[in-house]
């Protein structure tokens, strides 16, 4: 029976999320596939996701524990799960009924990978749709030198590959699930599924609209320094060093604009556009500086106007 259903293990860290938890929790325990594992860890959330998951019907494990962070607060889940496969879920985004049956197919289909991902939809704080995001074809060369991060929501990997690639690193904040991706990447392919099996909510509290401190909006930098330094890497991927370091600037320039530190974030344009050697153009730079600028604005104009016309 394992063979034929393997046992799918999802971990749902929760961190001040009540109001969205339950849409979490219902969509993993929904699935449509026999043999699915959830456990949700609340990581000392100071409003009243415990009662929340207290009141929460259906067949899954929680505990709470102190504030610790994501990333240890999934590596502990992972580390409690049984499941051959792994998931983590974010305790604000959901996935569609057919998710992990997509999940488990695709690994059949392809024995040599190690990690699945799908298409989504991101969504306002009213789980109303702003617009799909098809993922891109899994590139490994994209991934390392471009930071194209094509995994999002309804994202699942192997465990025999996670033991081999280690746990989200507790040290980063930013781009975690970034530098799990690129160290994934190493144990083999990952395998897109062109589906929308997942949404991502945008809202004023994610990670994605804070406005990042110093340190964390330098963290590009440090997850290509560390990865670049690795003496496993390809030599096809060691090439690439000077452009994912142009890649690196260029992200943490934008996290820099984000937070108003102007000075900073044009030190981080001129650093990318002298390691890019023409990689990085005008262009890419004032395209980045007006994403920065008003992806956040338009997204909460639109909310607004939403909510009005709702």
């Amino acid at each position: 029976m394992a063979d034929i259903a393997p046992l799918v293990s999802i971990v749902i860290p929760a961190r001040n999320h009540a109001r969205y938890l339950p849409q979490a929790v219902r969509s993993a325990l929904g699935q449509d596939y026999p043999r699915v594992e959830l456990i949700v860890l609340d990581d000392g959330s100071t409003d009243n996701t415990r009662e929340v998951l207290a009141r929460l019907p259906g067949a899954f494990r929680w505990e709470s524990h102190g504030h610790m962070g994501q990333a240890q607060t999934q590596n502990k889940g992972w580390q409690m799960a049984r499941g051959e496969i792994l998931a983590y879920l974010s305790a604000d985004d959901t996935l569609a009924s057919g998710a992990v049956a997509a999940a488990v197919s695709a690994f059949a289909a392809t024995p040599e990978a190690v990690a699945t991902y799908c298409d989504f939809e991101l969504i306002d704080p009213a789980s109303r749709v702003i617009r799909t995001v098809r993922a891109p074809a899994f590139d490994y060369s994209r991934l390392a030198a471009e930071l194209e991060c094509a995994p999002g929501p309804g994202a699942f990997f192997r465990r025999a590959a996670w033991e081999r690639a280690g746990g989200w690193n507790p040290v980063l904040r930013q781009m975690p699930d970034y530098d799990f991706w690129l160290r994934l990447g190493l144990q083999g392919p990952f395998v897109h599924i062109p589906r929308v099996l997942a949404q991502f909510r945008v809202h004023a509290a994610s990670q994605t609209f804070s406005r990042a401190t110093e340190v964390l909006a330098d963290e590009p930098q440090r997850i290509i320094g560390e990865f670049f330094a690795r003496a496993d890497l390809p030599d096809d991927i060691r090439v690439l060093h000077p452009r994912a370091l142009a890649k690196a600037n260029l992200v943490s320039a934008q996290l820099h604009f984000r937070a108003g530190r102007w000075r900073r974030a044009f030190q981080r344009l001129r650093a990318a556009r002298a390691a890019g050697s023409g990689h990085i153009g005008a262009t890419g730079s004032f395209r980045l500086a007006v994403n920065a600028l008003f992806n956040r604005a338009g997204h909460r104009a639109l909310w607004t106007l939403r909510d009005l016309f709702s």
